[in-house]
Parts: structure tokens; C-alpha cells; sequence
């Protein structure tokens, strides 16, 4: 068993002696009995562990025994099971044990832009919007379109969107990177597959404390909203730029009619992308329990391939192959995002040692 395992397990009964001799009142004996509920699953496993290990032990003494060779059979099968289950709950230990990523619960602004391929890689980029919008739903997250520039064809230049939910970053922190298909276009009349790509950007929606910004260093910009919107839309210079001079980073927001909520989307934009430029200055600084080859924080790494013909999918960091493209893209993302989330702890599991 882990020896951090084991010192909690010890941790988790001193403290239960101690709430013993308390008065179950007062924020100390509150704070404690906290501290202690949030050890019980590790604490339980662990039993299940110790349990396991007691019911191996008895098994090889059948195994060594004068018994006859009916029952030894049963040892042998009953031992086999026990080993998995063994293994399976220290896993689970380990998993546990990881240093928690205090971004997994935040919710998320996604940038979505589409990359070569010309109409049919914006085509591509608002399939893959769909597919997260169908899988927001799915998780009963709840979706906003913050800004987007369409191509009138079914596709986006870009889209970006918000998502609010029980641990939405967790989920979506690995869909960063370029994602490309191989499809042929319905504007082929040729036949011929083409591949394209779109870009997803990720970014951890920052709260107003977790990112101080002057407003001095701001500077704000009107502008009359173009594309899809009736007349009014055209009418009013309601869309809003913002340029934050510090960083450079420019934001602008044109979909809601007003120029106060184009602005204070623009502002949730910005927010979000200077919380990112802090957390990639830190990941650069991260030991090695902490990086991840599934989120490496590289934008530009060609992350999955979509292959129509074939209803493929590949995801090119863990060497996963699904042929059920058409279920992902209908937003059963479940089993694809799970395989990065195991993925991502092996890795961790393996520098805890």
C-alpha cells in the first residue's frame, strides 16, 4: 500500500479520537469533522484493500493445502478475481491521492477557429460546435454563444461560447489543439477527400478576483455589428472592442444587441485569456507530476483526426481509435474524454510512483 495511503488511514483515526473528547460545537470541531469526512473514501477503499489482501491470503493457504483439487480449483479462481479487485482499489487509492487541479470545477470559455481548408474547414469548425453543444446538453451543462463570425454555409470562421456546469474544465481541458478531418466536401463534385482543420482554445472562465485588471489599461472601441441580425443589427453601433494594452490581447463581442452586454462579454473573453497567459507561465514552471502529455498546453499540436469514410476517429495523444465518429459528432463524447481523463492520471500515477 502507498505509504501517503497509510498516513492518512493513521490521520483519518487520530482525528476521529479527537472529535471524541470535543464538544460538537465551535468552528474547530466543524472544520475537523470536515477534514475527516473528506479522508472517509480513501479511508473505505483502503479497508477494501486490507480486506482483499486477507481473503488472498486464505486462498493460498487452500492452495497449499491437503484439500482436493475441486477446491483448489475454486481457490484458484476465487484468487485470480481477488488480485483484480486488489489492483482495481489501489488504483482507485492512488487516484486519490493526486494533487488536485484547482481549475477542474471552473467553468469555461471555448474559442473555436477554422484553420486550412477554406469553406469547408469553417464548415468543419461549426460541426465541431454542434458536437460540443449536443454534449453540453447531454452533461445538462448550460451553453452561451458569446461572439461569432459565420460563413452562411452551415460554418464558422470562429465561434465562441461559454459553458457552466459541474466540473465542466475537467471534461474540456483536453480538447486544446487542432483537430482535423478527412471527408469529402459537398462541394466536391469530384469525389475526392479533402483535409481540413479547425483550432480549439480552452480557457478556464476567470472570476473578477482571480484576475485584477485596470481599467486604464483598457481601451475600448464601438463599432457597428455585421453578418446575421436583421436590420436592427445594422442599425446601431452596439458591437465592442476591447484592447488590453498591457498584454496586447484584443477581444471583441458583437452577438448580443447590446453594447453593455457585448461589453461585459468582452470582458469575460479577456478575463479568461489573462488567467490562461498565468497558467501557461506557471505550467512552464511545473514539476513533472503536474504536466501531462494529453494537456500540454501546445495549441498548435494536431491533437485527433476525424475520418468520415472510415467513421473514425483517432485521438494521436493516447493512440485511441473509436469507429463511431458518427455517435461522437452527435455528442456521445463520454467514452472519448473518459480515455483522456485515465489517461492523463497513468501518467500522473506513474510520477507518484
Amino acid at each position: 500500500m502507498h505509504l501517503k495511503a497509510l498516513e492518512l488511514v493513521k490521520k483519518y483515526e487520530e482525528m476521529g479520537e479527537k472529535l471524541s473528547r470535543m464538544q460538537p460545537t465551535g468552528q474547530e470541531y466543524i472544520k475537523l469533522a470536515k477534514d475527516r469526512a473528506d479522508l472517509q473514501p480513501l479511508v473505505e477503499k483502503y479497508h477494501e484493500v486490507a480486506k482483499a489482501e486477507k481473503e488472498i491470503a486464505n486462498n493460498l493457504e487452500l492452495l497449499n493445502s491437503n484439500e482436493d483439487d475441486e477446491i483448489k480449483k475454486m481457490a484458484k479462481e476465487d484468487l485470480d478475481q481477488l488480485n483484480q479487485k486488489k489492483e482495481v482499489f489501489e488504483k482507485e487509492i492512488l487516484s486519490m491521492l493526486l494533487p488536485k487541479d484547482e481549475m477542474e470545477s471552473k467553468n469555461i470559455i471555448v474559442e473555436i477557429r477554422a484553420g486550412t481548408g477554406g469553406d469547408e474547414a469553417a464548415i468543419f469548425a461549426g460541426d465541431l460546435f454542434r458536437m460540443y453543444s449536443r454534449y453540453a446538453e447531454i452533461k445538462r451543462w448550460r451553453l452561451e454563444v458569446l461572439d461569432f463570425n459565420d460563413t452562411g454555409l452551415g460554418g464558422y470562421k470562429e465561434v465562441v461560447f461559454s459553458v457552466k456546469g459541474k466540473d465542466v474544465y475537467g471534461h474540456f481541458k483536453f480538447e486544446s489543439g487542432v483537430h482535423r478531418v478527412q471527408r469529402i466536401p459537398v462541394t466536391e463534385a469530384g469525389g475526392r477527400i479533402h483535409t481540413s482543420t479547425a483550432s480549439v482554445v480552452v480557457l478556464p472562465e476567470a472570476d473578477e478576483v482571480d484576475v485584477q485588471i485596470d481599467p486604464k489599461d483598457l481601451k475600448v472601441d464601438v463599432f457597428r455589428a455585421s453578418g446575421a441580425g436583421g436590420q436592427y443589427i445594422n442599425k446601431t453601433d452596439s458591437a465592442v472592442r476591447i484592447t488590453h494594452a498591457p498584454s496586447g490581447i484584443v477581444v471583441a463581442c458583437q452577438e448580443e444587441r447590446s453594447q453593455l452586454q457585448n461589453r461585459a462579454s468582452a470582458m469575460r473573453i479577456l478575463r479568461a485569456k489573462l488567467l490562461d497567459v498565468e497558467l501557461q507561465k506557471k505550467a512552464q514552471t511545473e514539476t513533472t507530476l503536474r504536466r501531462s502529455a494529453i494537456r500540454s498546453g501546445d495549441r498548435s499540436e494536431k491533437i485527433r483526426t476525424y475520418n468520415f469514410p472510415q467513421n473514425r476517429l483517432t485521438d494521436h495523444r493516447i493512440s485511441l481509435t473509436l469507429y463511431k465518429l458518427d455517435m461522437i459528432m452527435n455528442g456521445d463524447c463520454n467514452e472519448l474524454i473518459n480515455a483522456c481523463i485515465m489517461s492523463e492520471q497513468e501518467e500522473l500515477l506513474k510520477s507518484l510512483g
